[in-house]
């Protein structure tokens, strides 16, 4: 969305406004975290009547975890809308990011037997934090306590997300 409206000059009358980037960028986060989450939900809510998941954690601990790990998603990709200015652009350097993500965090295949190496790289991508506290909820009931270095991962790759995005955002 920042892209398309960077490309139809949106952006460039917010510029004189007395709104900052990182107010902008935060604001951004926060209206995609709200449909996001909601959407998360109700597909979580659904799928758990129809196939009757495994869940021997807190649903709130799941949700607090859910909440954070699409903050942080949605803040890797503000890195990149900050800076693009076409949406074909975006897409593709999200895709060149997302495939390795999706691949080496432990989503479809277990990373057991792969290479040290690629258990390592997999640690530096925030998909691989939340895939495994998510797992450590619904299947070993752990608390926040249990989950907390993968929670502070996410929060800091959150973090640093945000002070680039709206290090590198530019209005035009």
């Amino acid at each position: 969305m920042i892209v398309r409206y960077r490309k139809n000059g949106v952006l460039k009358r917010f510029k004189a406004t007395p709104v900052h980037a990182l107010n902008f960028v935060s604001a951004q986060s926060a209206s995609r975290l709200v449909i996001v989450l909601l959407t998360s939900i109700f597909v979580f809510t659904g799928t758990n009547l129809i196939l009757g998941f495994v869940m021997r954690g807190s649903y709130l601990n799941l949700l607090l975890l859910t909440a954070m790990g699409i903050l942080c998603m949605i803040s890797l990709g503000l890195v990149f809308a900050s800076r693009m200015r076409s949406e074909e652009m975006a897409g593709g350097v999200l895709n060149l990011v997302t495939i390795p993500m999706l691949a080496l965090s432990g989503v479809f295949f277990s990373l057991e037997g792969s290479p040290p190496i690629l258990r390592t790289v997999s640690r530096a991508f925030p998909l691989t934090h939340f895939i495994e506290a998510a797992r450590k909820i619904m299947l070993d009931g752990a608390g926040l306590v249990d989950i907390a270095p993968n929670l502070l991962v996410l929060g800091g790759l959150t973090i640093a997300f945000l002070a680039l995005s709206s290090a590198l955002f530019k209005w035009e």
